[in-house]
C-alpha cells in the first residue's frame, strides 16, 4: 500500500467500521493534542480507551486508563498510536499479541514507521500513518468546513446528523480538485434514486 496517500474510501471505510479505539499515548492534560482527539472521537460515538502507563489507575473523560493494550478487558477495533515513531513497532507487536487482534493500526500525525506498518499488514491489519482520525473524520463529514477549511467534500444531500447537533455522518462523496471516481459514483447513486445533483 502507498502510505503517502490514502483514498477517502479507505479512510471512510475504517472510520465507519471501527467501534472501539485504544489510544496509546493518551493524555488527560486538556492542552494536549491527544486529549482533543480523544474527546472529539468519544463525542462521535466511538468507544475510546486511553492507554498510558503513566496514568494507569486514573481516568479520562470517565474512561479508565490502562497501562498497556494487554490490560484492556474488551476487544479493540483500532489502535491509535499517539507516541513517537520509534515506539510504533513495539506497540504493533503488542497489538498483534492480543487474543483478539485489532482490525486497524492508525499512527497519528507525525508518526510513521514503515517496519511497523509492514508487520501489521503482513498479519492482515489495515494501516494508516501520519494522519489524525479526528481531522479525517471532520474532513470527511464536512464538520471541519464550518471553520472555513476546504474538505473536498461535495454533496447535494442534506447532512445526516448522528446523535446530536452538528454531528455529521461520514457518508459523503469527496472531490479533490474536481471530478473523481467517488464523486462520479455519488452522482450515479443520486441519479438512480431520482435525486438531482447540485
Amino acid at each position: 500500500m502507498n502510505h503517502g496517500s490514502y483514498s477517502d474510501t479507505y479512510i471512510r471505510g475504517i472510520l465507519n467500521s471501527v467501534k472501539s479505539i485504544a489510544m496509546v499515548g493518551a493524555s488527560a492534560k486538556q492542552n494536549r493534542p491527544s486529549y482533543f482527539a480523544f474527546k472529539y472521537l468519544l463525542e462521535r460515538g466511538y468507544n475510546m480507551i486511553p492507554v498510558n502507563p503513566g496514568h494507569d489507575g486514573q481516568s479520562m473523560l470517565g474512561r479508565p486508563f490502562y497501562a498497556r493494550l494487554a490490560d484492556v478487558p474488551e476487544p479493540i477495533d483500532m489502535v491509535n498510536i499517539f507516541r513517537a515513531s520509534r515506539n510504533a513497532l513495539s506497540i504493533v507487536q503488542e497489538a498483534l499479541a492480543l487474543k483478539t487482534r485489532p482490525q486497524v493500526i492508525w499512527m497519528q500525525l507525525g508518526v510513521r514507521n514503515d517496519e511497523a506498518a509492514a508487520l501489521a499488514e503482513a498479519q492482515g491489519l489495515k494501516v494508516v500513518m501520519n494522519r489524525c482520525p479526528k481531522i479525517e473524520y471532520g474532513r470527511l463529514s464536512s464538520e471541519i468546513a464550518w471553520m472555513g477549511v476546504n474538505t473536498r467534500t461535495i454533496t447535494s444531500k442534506k447532512a445526516v446528523t448522528s446523535g446530536g447537533i452538528q454531528r455529521l455522518s461520514l457518508n459523503r462523496a469527496s472531490a479533490p480538485g474536481g471530478a473523481t471516481k467517488a464523486a462520479a459514483a455519488a452522482e450515479r447513486a443520486q441519479t438512480s434514486t431520482g435525486e438531482t445533483p447540485s
